[in-house]
């Protein structure tokens, strides 16, 4: 099963997980939010290449030293990684098992994507964007309600230490306030790692 891919970048460190990480960013996104990190994941002209499990594995095992001596490994982002979830499991079911797996996602995919890949993810990063539904769906033109039902599955399966869950302020589309109330729903339904941070918009 081929999947088409925006980048494959090695020696990442810090920014995707935990040790030495590949970052693996799949093509196509639900999302369409405003302020879009990678946009050329919704670009045809923008793909690199469409690759396979197998050569994804024949591609990143020349770094199975880093990744066993730093607790690293393989990060699928995009995009949204969940979209690809059979080349998820396939790549997982090759790779060696002391490699670390994170998955960087949104959530927003029916919930059967998130639980194929649920035995193979080492590290969630979650990005939220916001849980209030208005605001969600004028960022992204989307609704949240998969996110919703994902993050509670999610809670229910997985140790509250395995996840991040990203907290934007975005400019002009949420205020400190909604994300303050975003962290409290999280925090209720049991999540305590949160990563806060604001968007910059570019001045072009």
């Amino acid at each position: 099963m081929d999947e088409p891919i925006i980048g494959i970048n090695r020696h990442k460190i810090g920014s995707d997980g935990i040790g030495v990480t590949t970052l693996v960013a799949f093509h196509d996104c639900p999302l369409h939010c405003k302020y879009c990190l990678n946009p050329q994941c919704l670009e045809e002209q923008e793909l690199q290449r469409v690759i396979s499990p197998e050569e994804l594995f024949d591609y990143v095992k020349i770094d199975d030293l880093y990744f066993l001596a730093t607790g690293g490994g393989i990060t699928f982002g995009g995009g949204e990684p969940l979209l690809k979830a059979d080349f998820i499991v396939e790549f997982c079911k090759l790779a060696n098992p002391q490699w670390a797996i994170n998955l960087e996602s949104s959530l927003n995919v029916p919930l059967t994507q998130l639980e194929k890949v649920a035995p193979y993810i080492n590290k969630y990063i979650i990005d939220i964007k916001d849980m209030n539904p208005a605001i969600y769906k004028e960022y992204t033109g989307s609704s949240n309600q998969h996110v919703l039902e994902n993050l509670r599955w999610l809670i229910n399966q997985q140790p509250a230490d395995k996840i991040l869950i990203r907290l934007p302020l975005i400019p002009g589309h949420n205020t400190n306030e909604d994300r303050k109330k975003s962290k409290q729903q999280l925090q209720e339904m049991g999540y305590k790692d949160f990563d806060e941070f604001v968007y910059i918009k570019k001045k072009h």
